[in-house]
């Protein structure tokens, strides 16, 4: 596969076995996805979509049932010890041993991954993370904040070119998602190769270059982020009229709403009509026309777009 991606998984499979509580399951239906090296990739999509099953997969801990992929040009059928230490995974999950201290959180997992006592960067990592502090607290007395910024450190230990961070944010404050959000962008620019897992939808859009949208199990979207909200034919026209409005207009087709500001918003779309055949209608309904705005589509439009119309 290309130096060129960090990841590179083609025609990826995976099918659960039926057991007596469950009947078989597919969770990935072949699916193709690259990610570039250096780059921060976004993979969306609603639960149960199989981006867990992806993740594990390219960690070593599920196995596929068909397809292929490789983790920093390693395929990890035929050098899994070398993919694997190329990459870092972040769970969704918090769990760790709250007996430990971050700092013996972190020199043990180096050691699983063999790195040498004189190469390790445990405080060095603790700092970057704000836990440089706590490296000799129990991890029973962290935060939840604090144990998930711990989750970071661990998966850095073996300093990985690849790192995926799974819902790193969910159930955090906003200031501790800002605090990630700055972490990640600093990672970003030593080279690191992020794949990014969230809900928060403004997150991928802040952050990912790229994103890839998964729905039962298959890539419904895997485009550049800002050809990804372009690719939706919809936009918003904010109308504020010279007199207030009691109701809503009759502009036929255009169909306005009239929000609790005094502003008419009147969803359109750019392929279809044009600016100036909604201000004739507006001009016919009598209505004046004191300011207008355009209000671009998001990433979470395409997200509903995309996701609803492969629903079933």
């Amino acid at each position: 596969m290309s130096d060129e991606y960090a990841i590179a998984a083609r025609g990826l499979r995976k099918t659960y076995a039926a057991s007596k509580k469950s009947p078989a399951k597919e969770a990935l239906k072949g699916v193709d996805i690259s990610v570039r090296r250096g780059s921060i990739f976004g993979l969306l999509g609603p639960n149960g979509a199989g981006k867990s099953t992806f993740i594990n997969i390219l960690a070593g801990l599920v196995n596929k049932t068909a397809g292929s992929a490789a983790v920093w040009g390693f395929d990890i059928d035929k050098n899994p010890r070398q993919a694997r230490a190329s990459i870092g995974v972040v769970p969704q999950e918090i769990n760790m041993d709250v007996f430990f201290t971050p700092y013996e959180a972190l020199e043990i997992q180096a050691g699983l991954y063999g790195v040498a006592r004189r190469d390790r960067r445990t405080m060095e990592i603790l700092e970057a993370l704000g836990l440089s502090d706590k490296a000799s607290a129990y991890v029973r007395q962290l935060s939840g904040g604090m144990k998930r910024r711990l989750l970071v450190a661990k998966a850095m230990v073996h300093s990985p070119p690849v790192l995926i961070l799974d819902e790193p944010t969910a159930g955090v404050d906003i200031e501790l998602r800002r605090q990630l959000w700055d972490y990640v962008k600093a990672l970003h620019e030593t080279g690191v190769t992020i794949v990014l897992t969230t809900h928060y939808l403004e997150e991928a859009q802040e952050l990912c270059e790229e994103i890839a949208i998964i729905h039962n199990g298959q890539v419904v979207a895997c485009e550049p982020t800002e050809t990804l909200i372009a690719s939706l034919d919809r936009k918003t026209l904010m109308v504020t009229p010279v007199d207030p409005l009691t109701s809503a207009p009759d502009l036929g087709e255009f169909a306005g709403d009239l929000r609790g500001d005094g502003r008419l918003a009147i969803p359109y779309q750019p392929s279809r009509s044009q600016v100036g055949a909604i201000l004739e209608r507006l001009a016919a309904a009598g209505v004046g026309v004191k300011d207008l705005s355009t209000v671009e589509s998001d990433l979470e439009d395409v997200f509903l777009e995309l996701t609803y119309r492969n629903a079933g």
